[in-house]
Formats: structure tokens, C-alpha cells, sequence
């Protein structure tokens, strides 16, 4: 439930939503999308809007990324949370 110190809360609720994961410290959501999404885009945009509109980042990765290219994901995430943009 950490990474490199920070703190993350699993399945956690922010208004009506509930996102795979938040760093409330960094106002970091990650979601992991499976195959489902591809169906939900619109919904997903839309929920995506309302998180940064109340000030979080959302990262999105598909669940084949996060298994097949796991360094990738976690500098994407580290970048996220010390605040460089690639």
C-alpha cells in the first residue's frame, strides 16, 4: 500500500466514484482499466473531468501494461507523484 513512501488507499471513494487508487498526499488517482473500458469511454472521460476538476491527476493504464511493461508503469507513477511531467 505504499510506494517509495507515499501512501496509497486500494478502492477508496472520492464523492461518487470510486477509483482503484489515490494518494490523497499527492492528489494522485490511478486507474487500472481492463477490457470493460474500452466499452465505457465516455463514463470514463466524464469521471476522469469531475477527479480533475476537484484536483486530482488520474493516470489510467491498461491491466496488460501494468503486467507487461511494470517499469514503465511505476516511472510513469514516480513522475506523477515528484511532479514531472514527461
Amino acid at each position: 500500500r505504499r510506494f517509495s513512501g507515499y501512501k496509497f488507499r486500494r478502492q477508496q471513494p472520492i464523492d461518487r466514484y470510486t477509483v482503484d487508487f489515490v494518494c490523497y498526499e499527492k492528489r494522485l488517482v490511478i486507474e487500472l482499466d481492463g477490457g470493460q473500458h474500452t466499452e465505457r469511454e465516455a463514463y470514463d472521460r466524464q469521471r476522469d473531468e469531475y477527479l480533475m476538476a476537484e484536483g486530482f491527476r488520474v493516470l489510467r493504464f491498461w491491466n496488460n501494461t501494468v503486467f507487461n511493461e511494470s517499469d514503465g508503469v511505476q516511472a510513469a507513477v514516480w513522475n506523477a507523484l515528484e511532479g514531472i511531467d514527461e
